[in-house]
């Protein structure tokens, strides 16, 4: 699910679209009207289509001496007002931060030999799935702050359609099973080269809480939640030279019944 940041900026897309369910008799009303407008019903037509275009992605990058900041989120966002405008403050609160940031960095060298690094902060959202109700994405996110390394990592959102609202992906279940931490560990020894050791006091060898994890649920289906993907960011499964770990499950039927009642619907069983 990693990509490259955005590189380009696009305009922010309208924030509505117009309705064309028109009843038979309208239509003939309409083409009455554009009768006596002196228009025809494919001028009118045209109008209409030229008023309401598709919602475009957007992308907006920043660069100063002292910092980057870019941030991006694709045509499906854009189409929901209310979402674009919680991740547009979700935007300036990550410059906000990174400028700040960078400013104290700066102002603290200032008569000294050392010029700090340039900062920077980048967050791009991408679709995972895109249902009739929910729409689930994944935030990738990177930042520096002039250290030996950088940090990186990935953020889950639902939309509810309906509800308009934005949640975690774990908000969706009441708990998930001890499964993941056998997965995990076989992940762990596969990158390692090592069995892990059962009761071991090192903290890269614990299974990690599900509010360490991002929880990104996905579809094949385009009509439910049929997958969900486990990620642990570096430091949280392992140290930073392990990486991250992203780990894929099927949505069985015990998954189903984790989830929380509300959005059970928006659930099937993986086949």
């Amino acid at each position: 699910m990693n990509s490259s940041f955005a590189k380009e900026t696009a305009m922010r897309a309208p924030l509505f679209l117009i309705s064309l369910a028109l009843s038979s008799a309208a239509c003939s009303d309409s083409a009455e009207y554009a009768d006596k407008a002196g228009v025809s019903d494919r001028a009118t037509a045209s109008a209409v289509a030229t008023a309401a275009p598709a919602a475009e992605a957007y992308a907006v990058e920043q660069e100063t001496e002292r910092y980057q900041f870019a941030y991006s989120w694709p045509a499906q966002v854009a189409a929901e007002p209310a979402l674009a405008a919680f991740l547009g403050q979700k935007a300036d609160a990550m410059r906000a931060e990174l400028e700040q940031e960078a400013d104290e960095d700066w102002n603290s060298s200032q008569g000294s030999e050392w010029t700090p690094r340039q900062h920077s902060a980048s967050e791009e959202w991408q679709v995972v799935a895109d249902l009739p109700g929910y729409l689930s994405l994944s935030g990738h996110l990177a930042t520096y702050s002039g250290g030996a390394h950088g940090m990186y990592g990935m953020q889950s959102l639902v939309w509810d359609r309906e509800a308009g609202a934005a949640m975690k992906g774990i908000d969706l279940f009441n708990s998930l099973g001890n499964r993941l931490c056998d997965t995990l560990n076989t992940a762990r020894e596969e990158r390692r080269g090592m069995e892990i050791e059962e009761g071991s006091d090192d903290m890269f060898d614990k299974c990690p809480g599900l509010d360490e994890a991002s929880v990104l649920v996905g579809s094949s289906n385009g009509k439910t939640f049929d997958r969900i993907t486990v990620y642990f960011g570096p430091y949280v499964a392992g140290a930073y030279a392990e990486g991250d770990y992203e780990l894929d499950f099927p949505v069985t039927a015990s998954v189903v019944d984790a989830v929380k009642p509300a959005h059970a619907r928006a659930f099937s069983v993986s086949r």
